[in-house]
């Protein structure tokens, strides 16, 4: 008697209640604003509490919430219709889960159903998930559990062409899977001459190129999806985060030369009626406000004034994924920002502080936050 269930504690937690959400900003059960430049690890993309998303959800959630993928859902052909336009692979396929590990995690099965290998490359600093399949390809030891242990994964160092071309050649590669940015790995970019290269070396071993955009996709690049910058087209795609503004949902974006064998694949949850109006609520919002080119036009401007600033060793980033490198460790300078200037940012390692924002983030916005950042920067460093 008198004990009750409580979180199983795995995540290290600020002791702040956030109760409500508007475009960039969110508040505490107290009533203190904050700037979101974290947008709950990338997920806000249109903004908090959009009027044109409540809306497509309320809609919806009266009318059918879920209803089984046994029966035809002209929902999610609106959305396959929406996202081919707006990201210009109108002539792939559109497979609907939950999160993005489980888009990544159908994206590795669907390869080694393809080509019948087993051995898949990663690179070194990458996250790609939890799943069983997805853990493994990430270069995190303190995650994988023994038993997903299975010697299926190869990492390489992030855009070492040699190590590439060398591997790819034993022609016993199932996938090579890569973030268009790493995130997690602290906004680190593929150049474009590797991405390049890389693209050529797995259509010639027949090796499937995997391009998670988990976290650097739907726009926040400054294009839809990061890899866009450098002219190839994967044979997979993987995206989550912002496909629904919150709502959990991810996809996994699949080339012509896939054919679809029924049993091969499936989930209960994924692409549901509810969710799938969540993302089309949120392509329409992309769309009307431009949000591609905003991330584009104030990332551009953060990333120039930021690396004006002193203290910081190294500006990384594109559009609206941007990472601060310092020579110390971060974890002063985040909870300072968070509780003497009230702005939510994310950290990747021990130096990299992450900025993260909704794509709608205002210039005005963006010269506010700068001005927070310099005015603990000089007292923590």
């Amino acid at each position: 008697m008198g004990q009750t269930m409580k979180p199983f504690d795995v995540y290290p937690v600020f002791d702040i209640n956030i109760v409500k959400g508007e475009r960039c900003s969110v508040w505490d059960d107290k009533g203190t604003k904050y700037m979101d430049l974290y947008g709950g690890h990338a997920v806000i993309s249109v903004g908090h509490s959009h009027p044109s998303f409540i809306d497509a959800l309320t809609k919806q959630a009266g009318k059918l919430a879920f209803y089984s993928n046994s029966v035809k859902n002209e929902l999610q052909q609106e959305l396959a219709e929406r996202l081919g336009r707006m990201s210009q692979y109108e002539d792939y396929k559109l497979f609907l889960v939950n999160s993005g590990a489980e888009a990544n995690e159908n994206a590795l099965k669907l390869a080694s159903f393809y080509n019948r290998r087993t051995r898949v490359i990663a690179f070194k600093n990458a996250f790609h998930g939890r799943t069983s399949l997805t853990v493994e390809a990430t270069d995190n030891p303190k995650i994988i559990a023994p038993i997903n242990q299975n010697g299926h994964v190869t990492y390489l160092p992030l855009n070492d062409t040699e190590s590439l071309v060398r591997e790819l050649s034993k022609g016993d590669v199932c996938a090579v899977i890569i973030e268009g940015i790493q995130g997690i790995g602290g906004i680190q970019l593929p150049t474009s001459q590797f991405m390049q290269i890389l693209q050529q070396e797995c259509n010639k071993t027949d090796t499937i190129l995997i391009l998670d955009e988990i976290q650097s996709g739907y726009g926040r690049s400054g294009k839809f999806f990061a890899h866009q910058y450098d002219g190839i087209r994967p044979d997979l795609i993987t995206v989550a985060k912002g496909i629904a503004n919150g709502f959990p949902m991810g996809a996994v974006l699949i080339s012509p030369q896939f054919t679809s064998i029924y049993g091969q694949l499936g989930t209960t949850f994924g692409g549901n009626h509810l969710a799938c109006a969540a993302a089309i609520s949120v392509l329409d919002i992309m769309e009307k406000e431009e949000l591609v080119v905003n991330a584009k036009q104030v990332g551009d401007f953060l990333i120039d004034e930021l690396r004006k600033m002193p203290y910081i060793k190294e500006v990384r980033g594109r559009g609206l994924m941007i990472g601060l490198e310092f020579d110390v460790a971060v974890r002063e300078i985040r909870q300072r920002l968070l509780f003497e200037q009230k702005v939510f940012t994310g950290v990747a390692g021990n130096n990299v502080i992450r900025i993260l924002p909704p794509l709608c983030l205002t210039m005005d916005e963006a010269q506010e936050f700068l001005s927070r950042l310099s005015a603990i920067l000089h007292i923590t460093i």
